[in-house]
């Protein structure tokens, strides 16, 4: 051990960086460092200064915009289909609006028009339900007339949910009539017109016994009463589309939940 100790000691003087004149080699520089930590320390108070006095909501655009540009920059592919979707049906809508106005290329047809649209209203068929339900005598006829009186009901609350819901607009600015305001029929999705045509459509194809003939032109009254809306440039052609795949959900909803006799002669009484 004291030879090991002693030839260590002998290697620690005759090492060069040891002496006097290499010290400072071996050591950092005080002054380095302290100018390091001072830089760091002043970019680091400065940095929460810049985020103290930066608003919240310079702070929230700042975290924002790269999120945003990514996004543009990258846009999904389900969101380009819609958007060019909803660019086609625009378009097609605008095109079909042929009796928008007076001025359009149809214009001269634009009554004939309304008066094929109020063929499926609500309030002439909810009137029209009424008096035949007064003037019915059989069991049978009072049935139908009270689940189709449900029918038109449904229709009417279930189709202005619905626009409330999505607040869309039609191609054209046309203004609701009376009775759609009536109906609160405002907006352009889904198309009532639509909706209650092939609700009603679908009803009597069910529940009354109509030879062919009469069977076709009921199917094309339907389709018919629906386009009309995106001729006078109320709907988008999704709009009525949508209106006929929302009528036929709604007859199966009546079906569902059809009321007996009893039941519409309980109600009848009571009315």
């Amino acid at each position: 051990m004291p030879a090991s100790q002693t030839r260590s000691r002998a290697r620690d003087r005759n090492n060069v960086l040891n002496r006097a004149e290499f010290l400072s080699l071996n050591q950092p520089l005080k002054g380095t460092q302290e100018s390091r930590s001072q830089g760091r320390k002043q970019s680091g108070q400065a940095g929460a200064a810049g985020a103290q006095n930066s608003s919240p909501k310079e702070r929230r655009q700042s975290q924002q915009l790269p999120e945003e540009d990514c996004m543009q920059l990258n846009p999904s592919f389900k969101g380009i289909a819609f958007n060019s979707l909803l660019a086609i049906d625009i378009c097609m809508s605008k095109r079909l609006g042929v009796c928008a106005n007076r001025a359009s290329s149809w214009g001269g047809a634009r009554s004939m028009i309304n008066l094929l649209g109020i063929t499926g209203h609500g309030i002439p068929w909810i009137a029209g339900t009424l008096i035949c339900l007064v003037k019915s005598s059989t069991l049978a006829g009072q049935e139908v007339l009270m689940n189709l009186l449900l029918a038109l009901l449904l229709d009417i609350v279930i189709v202005a949910g619905l626009q409330k819901l999505a607040k869309r607009k039609g191609p054209y600015d046309v203004s609701p009539g009376v009775l759609d305001y009536l109906t609160m029929d405002t907006y352009a999705f889904p198309a009532g017109h639509a909706s209650r045509a092939a609700m009603l459509s679908k009803f009597f194809l069910n529940h009354l016994v109509l030879a062919i003939p009469l069977r076709i032109l009921l199917v094309i009254w339907a389709l018919c009463v629906g386009f009309s809306r995106v001729m006078i440039g109320r709907h988008h052609i999704t709009d009525v589309l949508s209106g006929f795949v929302f009528g036929y959900l709604q007859f199966r909803l009546v079906e569902l939940i059809w009321m007996s006799s009893n039941t519409c002669q309980m109600l009848i009484s009571i009315w």
